[in-house]
Protein backbone atom coordinates (compact mmCIF):
# COMPACT_ATOMS: atom_id res chain seq x y z
CA UNK A 1 0.00 0.00 0.00
CA UNK A 2 1.36 3.30 -0.71
CA UNK A 3 1.38 6.24 1.20
CA UNK A 4 0.31 9.13 -1.26
CA UNK A 5 1.41 13.25 -0.49
CA UNK A 6 -1.39 16.02 0.47
CA UNK A 7 -0.23 18.39 -1.52
CA UNK A 8 -1.61 20.60 -3.96
CA UNK A 9 1.19 20.76 -6.01
CA UNK A 10 1.23 17.93 -9.02
CA UNK A 11 2.87 14.71 -8.30
CA UNK A 12 4.69 14.97 -11.86
CA UNK A 13 5.64 18.25 -11.10
CA UNK A 14 7.08 16.90 -7.93
CA UNK A 15 9.41 14.73 -9.62
CA UNK A 16 9.90 17.52 -12.14
CA UNK A 17 10.92 19.96 -9.10
CA UNK A 18 13.13 16.88 -7.91
CA UNK A 19 15.08 16.38 -11.10
CA UNK A 20 15.66 19.52 -11.76
CA UNK A 21 17.46 20.30 -8.54
CA UNK A 22 19.66 17.44 -8.63
CA UNK A 23 20.86 18.62 -11.87
CA UNK A 24 21.80 21.92 -10.61
CA UNK A 25 23.57 20.07 -7.41
CA UNK A 26 25.91 18.33 -10.21
CA UNK A 27 26.98 21.62 -11.33
CA UNK A 28 28.64 22.57 -7.77
CA UNK A 29 31.24 20.37 -7.63
CA UNK A 30 32.57 21.78 -10.55
CA UNK A 31 32.72 25.31 -9.65
CA UNK A 32 34.16 24.48 -6.23
CA UNK A 33 36.64 22.65 -7.88
CA UNK A 34 37.71 26.29 -9.83
CA UNK A 35 37.14 28.12 -6.07
CA UNK A 36 40.04 25.69 -4.51
CA UNK A 37 42.28 26.27 -7.37
CA UNK A 38 42.60 30.03 -6.55
CA UNK A 39 40.68 31.42 -3.59
CA UNK A 40 42.06 30.15 -0.46
CA UNK A 41 38.84 29.31 0.68
CA UNK A 42 38.55 25.90 2.35
CA UNK A 43 35.47 23.76 2.27
CA UNK A 44 33.41 24.44 5.41
CA UNK A 45 33.81 28.57 4.60
CA UNK A 46 32.83 27.57 0.35
CA UNK A 47 29.69 25.96 2.74
CA UNK A 48 29.02 29.21 4.53
CA UNK A 49 29.18 31.39 1.89
CA UNK A 50 26.92 28.78 -0.23
CA UNK A 51 24.42 28.75 2.00
CA UNK A 52 24.38 32.45 3.32
CA UNK A 53 24.75 33.67 -0.66
CA UNK A 54 21.38 31.33 -1.44
CA UNK A 55 19.67 32.67 1.72
CA UNK A 56 20.12 36.44 0.71
CA UNK A 57 18.63 35.15 -2.86
CA UNK A 58 15.73 33.32 -1.34
CA UNK A 59 14.69 36.22 0.83
CA UNK A 60 14.96 38.68 -2.35
CA UNK A 61 12.64 36.12 -4.37
CA UNK A 62 10.55 35.66 -1.57
CA UNK A 63 9.79 39.25 -1.08
CA UNK A 64 8.95 40.02 -4.99
CA UNK A 65 6.69 36.95 -5.08
CA UNK A 66 5.13 38.55 -2.35
CA UNK A 67 4.62 42.11 -3.69
CA UNK A 68 3.20 40.54 -6.72
CA UNK A 69 0.69 38.32 -5.14
CA UNK A 70 -0.46 41.26 -3.33
CA UNK A 71 -0.57 43.73 -6.08
CA UNK A 72 -2.49 41.15 -8.47
CA UNK A 73 -4.92 39.66 -5.77
CA UNK A 74 -4.87 42.06 -3.10
CA UNK A 75 -3.83 41.04 0.54
CA UNK A 76 -4.09 37.38 -0.03
CA UNK A 77 -2.94 35.73 3.37
CA UNK A 78 -0.11 33.14 2.84
CA UNK A 79 -0.11 29.88 4.27
CA UNK A 80 -0.27 29.79 8.26
CA UNK A 81 2.08 26.79 10.30
CA UNK A 82 1.87 26.59 13.64
CA UNK A 83 4.84 28.23 15.54
CA UNK A 84 5.86 25.37 17.43
CA UNK A 85 6.00 23.72 14.14
CA UNK A 86 7.98 26.44 12.09
CA UNK A 87 10.78 26.63 14.93
CA UNK A 88 11.02 22.47 15.36
CA UNK A 89 11.20 22.60 11.63
CA UNK A 90 13.92 25.51 10.96
CA UNK A 91 15.88 23.87 13.72
CA UNK A 92 16.21 20.60 12.61
CA UNK A 93 16.31 21.18 8.79
CA UNK A 94 19.32 23.78 9.64
CA UNK A 95 21.32 22.11 11.65
CA UNK A 96 20.60 18.93 9.50
CA UNK A 97 21.70 21.19 6.17
CA UNK A 98 24.98 21.95 7.93
CA UNK A 99 26.26 18.44 8.91
CA UNK A 100 24.80 17.06 5.68
CA UNK A 101 27.49 19.41 3.95
CA UNK A 102 30.10 19.57 6.13
CA UNK A 103 30.43 16.24 7.21
CA UNK A 104 30.05 14.58 3.54
CA UNK A 105 33.35 17.52 2.73
CA UNK A 106 35.28 15.85 5.69
CA UNK A 107 34.36 12.33 3.92
CA UNK A 108 35.57 13.53 1.15
CA UNK A 109 39.05 15.10 2.26
CA UNK A 110 39.41 11.93 4.90
CA UNK A 111 38.99 8.68 2.35
CA UNK A 112 38.47 10.20 -1.23
CA UNK A 113 35.49 11.15 -3.53
CA UNK A 114 34.70 8.03 -5.06
CA UNK A 115 34.25 6.22 -1.64
CA UNK A 116 32.59 9.51 0.41
CA UNK A 117 30.20 10.24 -2.30
CA UNK A 118 29.55 5.85 -2.45
CA UNK A 119 29.32 5.67 1.57
CA UNK A 120 27.08 9.07 1.61
CA UNK A 121 24.58 8.38 -1.34
CA UNK A 122 24.62 4.93 -1.11
CA UNK A 123 23.01 5.11 2.63
CA UNK A 124 21.45 8.21 2.00
CA UNK A 125 18.54 6.91 0.26
CA UNK A 126 18.33 3.64 3.03
CA UNK A 127 18.41 5.62 5.99
CA UNK A 128 15.60 7.75 4.50
CA UNK A 129 13.28 4.49 3.25
CA UNK A 130 13.70 2.89 6.79
CA UNK A 131 13.12 6.51 8.55
CA UNK A 132 9.72 7.21 6.24
CA UNK A 133 8.51 4.00 6.98
CA UNK A 134 9.22 4.37 10.77
CA UNK A 135 7.51 8.19 10.38
CA UNK A 136 4.94 8.23 8.13
CA UNK A 137 4.63 4.25 7.40
CA UNK A 138 5.64 4.62 3.50
CA UNK A 139 6.45 1.82 1.63
CA UNK A 140 8.25 1.69 -1.35
CA UNK A 141 6.46 -1.68 -2.41
CA UNK A 142 8.74 -4.46 -4.92
CA UNK A 143 8.95 -2.09 -8.13
CA UNK A 144 10.20 0.81 -5.87
CA UNK A 145 12.27 -1.58 -3.34
CA UNK A 146 13.70 -2.96 -6.99
CA UNK A 147 14.41 0.94 -8.56
CA UNK A 148 16.39 1.48 -5.08
CA UNK A 149 18.40 -1.16 -5.91
CA UNK A 150 19.10 -0.49 -9.54
CA UNK A 151 20.10 2.79 -9.09
CA UNK A 152 22.10 1.92 -5.99
CA UNK A 153 23.78 -0.23 -8.19
CA UNK A 154 24.11 2.51 -10.93
CA UNK A 155 25.77 4.78 -8.71
CA UNK A 156 28.23 1.79 -7.11
CA UNK A 157 29.40 1.05 -10.74
CA UNK A 158 29.42 5.39 -11.73
CA UNK A 159 32.07 5.92 -8.82
CA UNK A 160 33.78 2.78 -8.30
CA UNK A 161 34.15 1.64 -12.28
CA UNK A 162 36.63 4.47 -13.00
CA UNK A 163 39.83 4.39 -13.08
CA UNK A 164 42.12 4.72 -10.25
CA UNK A 165 42.12 3.54 -6.45
CA UNK A 166 40.50 4.40 -3.60
CA UNK A 167 41.85 3.91 0.57
CA UNK A 168 38.85 3.52 3.29
CA UNK A 169 39.51 4.78 6.10
CA UNK A 170 36.94 4.08 8.98
CA UNK A 171 37.28 8.09 10.01
CA UNK A 172 35.96 9.40 6.06
CA UNK A 173 33.33 6.39 5.99
CA UNK A 174 31.83 7.65 9.40
CA UNK A 175 31.67 11.15 8.11
CA UNK A 176 30.18 9.79 5.32
CA UNK A 177 27.71 7.72 7.16
CA UNK A 178 27.03 11.15 9.56
CA UNK A 179 26.14 12.92 6.12
CA UNK A 180 23.78 10.67 4.98
CA UNK A 181 22.18 11.16 8.14
CA UNK A 182 22.13 14.64 8.33
CA UNK A 183 20.23 14.42 4.38
CA UNK A 184 18.21 11.97 5.65
CA UNK A 185 17.03 14.21 9.06
CA UNK A 186 16.58 17.14 6.60
CA UNK A 187 14.23 15.18 4.21
CA UNK A 188 11.91 13.51 6.59
CA UNK A 189 11.45 16.40 8.52
CA UNK A 190 10.48 18.55 5.57
CA UNK A 191 8.68 15.92 3.88
CA UNK A 192 6.75 15.15 7.06
CA UNK A 193 6.34 18.56 8.41
CA UNK A 194 5.35 20.46 4.82
CA UNK A 195 2.70 18.27 4.04
CA UNK A 196 -0.97 19.58 3.92
CA UNK A 197 0.08 23.04 2.28
CA UNK A 198 0.43 24.42 5.60
CA UNK A 199 4.34 25.90 5.07
CA UNK A 200 5.86 27.96 2.37
CA UNK A 201 8.71 26.67 0.66
CA UNK A 202 10.58 29.57 -0.16
CA UNK A 203 10.13 30.44 3.74
CA UNK A 204 11.36 27.01 5.03
CA UNK A 205 14.13 26.48 2.59
CA UNK A 206 15.33 30.46 4.20
CA UNK A 207 14.39 29.35 7.51
CA UNK A 208 16.89 26.37 7.15
CA UNK A 209 19.75 28.26 5.50
CA UNK A 210 19.44 30.70 8.23
CA UNK A 211 19.65 28.50 10.82
CA UNK A 212 22.67 26.20 8.75
CA UNK A 213 24.54 29.85 8.29
CA UNK A 214 24.28 30.62 11.98
CA UNK A 215 25.80 26.76 12.37
CA UNK A 216 28.75 27.31 10.10
CA UNK A 217 29.75 30.61 10.85
CA UNK A 218 32.44 30.11 13.52
CA UNK A 219 33.52 27.24 12.29
CA UNK A 220 33.89 29.03 8.58
CA UNK A 221 35.71 32.04 10.46
CA UNK A 222 38.35 29.58 12.22
CA UNK A 223 38.97 27.84 8.63
CA UNK A 224 39.54 31.20 6.93
CA UNK A 225 36.40 33.18 5.66
CA UNK A 226 37.91 35.67 3.37
CA UNK A 227 38.80 34.73 -0.67
CA UNK A 228 42.11 35.89 -1.44
CA UNK A 229 42.54 39.55 -3.12
CA UNK A 230 44.11 38.69 -6.16
CA UNK A 231 41.76 36.75 -7.52
CA UNK A 232 38.63 38.25 -6.01
CA UNK A 233 36.29 38.80 -8.91
CA UNK A 234 36.79 35.40 -9.94
CA UNK A 235 36.18 33.85 -6.60
CA UNK A 236 32.78 36.35 -6.09
CA UNK A 237 31.40 35.07 -9.13
CA UNK A 238 32.07 31.52 -8.58
CA UNK A 239 30.61 32.17 -5.34
CA UNK A 240 27.39 34.28 -6.89
CA UNK A 241 26.82 31.00 -9.04
CA UNK A 242 26.88 28.56 -6.19
CA UNK A 243 24.43 30.40 -4.08
CA UNK A 244 21.99 31.09 -7.38
CA UNK A 245 21.69 27.66 -9.28
CA UNK A 246 22.71 24.95 -7.35
CA UNK A 247 21.49 26.74 -3.81
CA UNK A 248 19.20 28.71 -3.83
CA UNK A 249 17.47 27.76 -7.34
CA UNK A 250 17.44 23.87 -6.59
CA UNK A 251 16.95 23.53 -2.80
CA UNK A 252 13.60 25.48 -3.49
CA UNK A 253 12.73 23.37 -5.97
CA UNK A 254 13.81 20.76 -3.52
CA UNK A 255 11.88 21.70 -0.94
CA UNK A 256 8.92 22.30 -2.73
CA UNK A 257 8.92 18.86 -4.50
CA UNK A 258 9.00 17.56 -1.29
CA UNK A 259 5.71 18.46 -0.32
CA UNK A 260 4.40 16.09 -3.47
CA UNK A 261 6.51 13.31 -3.67
CA UNK A 262 7.53 10.65 -1.51
CA UNK A 263 10.49 10.92 0.58
CA UNK A 264 12.48 7.83 -0.55
CA UNK A 265 11.35 8.55 -3.82
CA UNK A 266 13.10 12.25 -3.73
CA UNK A 267 16.30 11.03 -2.49
CA UNK A 268 16.93 8.48 -5.21
CA UNK A 269 15.76 10.57 -8.16
CA UNK A 270 18.69 12.84 -6.33
CA UNK A 271 20.64 10.31 -7.67
CA UNK A 272 20.67 12.29 -10.97
CA UNK A 273 23.40 14.81 -9.37
CA UNK A 274 26.23 12.10 -10.12
CA UNK A 275 25.18 11.94 -13.74
CA UNK A 276 25.09 15.57 -14.05
CA UNK A 277 28.41 15.92 -12.67
CA UNK A 278 29.89 13.28 -14.68
CA UNK A 279 28.52 14.72 -17.50
CA UNK A 280 30.03 17.99 -16.97
CA UNK A 281 33.24 16.91 -16.03
CA UNK A 282 33.29 15.72 -19.43
CA UNK A 283 32.00 18.10 -21.64
CA UNK A 284 34.07 20.83 -19.28
CA UNK A 285 36.93 19.63 -17.60
CA UNK A 286 38.35 16.86 -20.13
CA UNK A 287 37.85 13.97 -17.80
CA UNK A 288 37.72 10.72 -20.22
CA UNK A 289 34.22 8.89 -20.28
CA UNK A 290 34.64 5.22 -19.41
CA UNK A 291 32.95 2.25 -20.02
CA UNK A 292 31.95 1.92 -16.86
CA UNK A 293 30.72 5.26 -16.65
CA UNK A 294 28.22 4.51 -19.76
CA UNK A 295 27.34 1.69 -18.02
CA UNK A 296 26.22 3.23 -14.76
CA UNK A 297 24.81 6.07 -16.12
CA UNK A 298 22.69 3.88 -17.85
CA UNK A 299 21.21 2.01 -15.04
CA UNK A 300 21.01 4.92 -12.98
CA UNK A 301 18.95 6.62 -15.42
CA UNK A 302 16.85 4.14 -15.94
CA UNK A 303 15.88 2.98 -12.71
CA UNK A 304 15.52 6.51 -11.96
CA UNK A 305 13.22 6.82 -14.83
CA UNK A 306 11.00 3.67 -12.96
CA UNK A 307 10.77 5.00 -10.27
CA UNK A 308 9.47 8.13 -11.61
CA UNK A 309 7.15 6.30 -13.44
CA UNK A 310 6.05 4.21 -10.86
CA UNK A 311 5.41 6.98 -8.47
CA UNK A 312 3.45 9.21 -10.98
CA UNK A 313 1.10 5.83 -11.25
CA UNK A 314 0.72 5.31 -7.56
CA UNK A 315 0.26 8.86 -7.19
CA UNK A 316 -2.84 9.04 -9.86
CA UNK A 317 -4.31 5.84 -8.35
CA UNK A 318 -4.55 7.21 -5.24
CA UNK A 319 -6.08 10.09 -6.29
CA UNK A 320 -8.38 8.31 -8.32
CA UNK A 321 -9.67 6.43 -5.37
CA UNK A 322 -10.11 9.27 -3.06
CA UNK A 323 -12.10 10.95 -6.15
CA UNK A 324 -14.41 7.29 -5.84
CA UNK A 325 -14.42 7.96 -1.97
CA UNK A 326 -15.55 10.97 -2.05
CA UNK A 327 -18.53 10.22 -4.61
CA UNK A 328 -19.67 7.28 -3.10
CA UNK A 329 -20.00 9.42 0.20
CA UNK A 330 -22.16 12.38 -1.77
CA UNK A 331 -24.32 9.47 -3.56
Amino acid sequence: MHTTPHSALPVGRGLAYVSLAATAWGTAGAAAALLYRGSGLGPVALTFWRTFGGLLLLLAVRAVRRHRTSAAHGATPLPVEPLRRRAARVAVTGLALAVFQAAYFASVEATGLAVGTVVTMGAGPVLIAVGARLTMGERLGTGGILAVAGALAGLLVLVLGGEGTATVRPAGVGYALLSAAGCAVLTLTTRRLGRGGGSDPYASTAGAFAASALCLLPLAAAEGLWPYAHALGRSLLLLGYIAAVPTALAYGLYFAGLAAVRAATASVVSLIEPVSAAAIAVLFLGERLTAATVAGTTVLLTAVGGLAVTEAWGGGRGRRRERGRVRGQLG
